[in-house]
């Protein structure tokens, strides 16, 4: 009898969900599988705003030690924190079919202060692309920072004297946590990948790979990977205001991206379309054109106040 597949997961309770979709999918294709539940850097530390941790890999690096260790056989992880450069030895296994890819704003009271220009309305986000593109559009209110798993976000937000908060849809939605006041944020390009769970696995495992391709999702994985490729080709992280979004309607691909400076105060975007056939290079080609339309200036913006801070 074959050892049952170890799943690998962050032990918050959006994590522990995603991790058990993977163990149904494998279920239901015959394989056995165990949740082994483990604490990332990112979840730990919840007092340090996430740009300033050096965000890159933040919440993947202690799984990907487990995976190279072989204390588990794959990892699943939110599609957007996976850094778009795999460690070597890891590689992409699945991807599982996208929920709801936006942003959406939770708010306390009603949103009648988005109505008043000059309203400093108090907003609360981790995200330098939430705030960014927040700040874009509503120049005057101010950010601040909200670290933690949903429940505790939410409950801050509860506390304080914030006017409201801005949270991904998809991880509200899969845990049953979407409150009754919100309102869902289409204007806001979300996280490349966002909505979306990645499966990864080791390197010529090859058993473990194949069970995990029964259920790969392949218009998920040709869109969050055209995101992704955006990002890459931008030389940015998850912690750089980049936003993303590809969607397929028929046999044709549309996406839209976009960078901007923390402050909100420049901003360069770019819209293109392409034949699924011909969308392999679409991200690259984006992330190229909206480089030689002002994003290159941002980027170089962007590198010098990393090095200042």
């Amino acid at each position: 009898m074959s050892m049952p597949i170890r799943i690998g997961t962050r032990d918050s309770r959006l994590a522990l969900w995603q991790a058990t979709q993977v163990q149904q999918y494998l279920t239901s294709f015959g394989f056995q599988s165990v949740l082994t539940p483990i604490k990332s850097e990112g979840d730990i530390d919840l007092a340090t705003p996430l740009y300033e941790m050096g965000v890159q890999g933040i919440f993947t690096r202690s799984l990907d030690i487990a995976l190279l260790n072989n204390t588990i056989d794959i990892a699943v992880h939110s599609m957007k924190d996976v850094p778009t450069q795999l460690p070597k030895g890891i590689v992409q296994a699945a991807v599982l079919k996208r929920g709801p890819a936006h942003d959406l704003l939770v708010f306390k009271k009603d949103i009648g202060f988005l109505e008043d220009p000059q309203y400093p309305a108090r907003i609360a986000t981790s995200s330098t692309r939430r705030m960014a593109q927040w700040l874009h559009k509503y120049p005057l209110h101010q950010i601040h920072n909200l670290r933690g798993n949903m429940q505790t976000r939410l409950q801050k937000l509860a506390d304080a004297d914030w006017d409201a908060a801005i949270f991904a849809e998809a991880g509200l939605e899969r845990i049953g946590l979407l409150p009754e006041k919100w309102m869902r944020l289409d204007w806001m390009l979300p996280a490349p990948a966002q909505g979306a769970i990645m499966v990864v696995g080791r390197a010529g495992d090859e058993k473990t790979l194949n069970a995990c391709a029964h259920f790969n999702d392949e218009p998920t994985t040709t869109c969050a990977g055209i995101e992704r490729s955006f990002l890459r080709s931008l030389l940015g992280g998850c912690s750089t205001p980049v936003g993303a979004l590809a969607e397929r309607s028929g046999d044709t691909i549309y996406f839209k991206g976009n960078i901007l400076t923390p402050d909100g105060k420049q901003k360069t975007e770019i819209v293109k379309e392409a034949s699924v056939g011909e969308a392999g290079s679409l991200g690259q080609t984006a992330a190229e054109e909206l480089l030689n339309n002002g994003g290159r200036e941002i980027m170089q913006l962007l590198k010098t106040q990393n090095k200042v801070s």
